[in-house]
């Protein structure tokens, strides 16, 4: 029997890209159902009386803090093991991917994973803050997104893996709403 421990380090990666990538679709979904509206301190502070708003809203900061952590603690781990590299602590992960432009900013990662656990921590405990998080997470959940896409670019250009191997790319959502590749 395969487990996931008898695995290459290549196919371990490309299984949590593949993993990832649908994490991502899921993130996308729930970005373009909730901010179909401006969501701000009116929004959040109807939220007890909508609770098919509460429940989108929910759905996205679930997908959005599993994504994260999906990328951070297995994805770019897995990564570096697939380049021969001996991944370190979190910070040197991130340090490492920026340097090789798979993530945008090492800072901006950190700040998403304080906004992360704000928006779990946190909920609704003042509104105008939780707002604030909520705007906030609209952009790091994009970073999320584009981050996947480097990393599969990555793969494409520099660990020269085929295209028929790799998951597609994620459509981004713009501040509009549209679809972006």
């Amino acid at each position: 029997m395969i487990t996931q421990d008898s695995l290459l380090p290549v196919d371990r990666f490309l299984a949590t890209l593949n993993i990832v990538q649908r994490e991502g679709e899921h993130l996308a979904y729930s970005w373009n159902r909730l901010y179909t509206a401006p969501v701000d301190v009116d929004w959040v502070n109807q939220l007890p009386e909508n609770p098919e708003a509460a429940e989108r809203l929910e759905a996205f900061v679930s997908r959005f803090g599993r994504m994260q952590d999906t990328i951070a603690d297995k994805l770019l781990p897995r990564w570096l093991m697939a380049l021969a590299e001996t991944p370190g602590g979190q910070i040197e992960i991130l340090n490492r991917a920026e340097r090789l432009g798979t993530i945008e900013s090492v800072q901006k990662w950190l700040e998403a994973r304080k906004l992360r656990n704000r928006l779990v921590h946190e909920y609704m405990e003042d509104i105008h803050d939780f707002s604030e998080a909520l705007a906030l997470a609209k952009g790091y959940s994009l970073m999320l997104l584009r981050t996947y896409n480097c990393i599969r670019d990555f793969c494409l250009q520099r660990m020269e893996l085929a295209e028929e191997s790799l998951p597609p790319l994620l459509s981004i959502p713009n501040q509009q709403g549209d679809q972006q590749p």
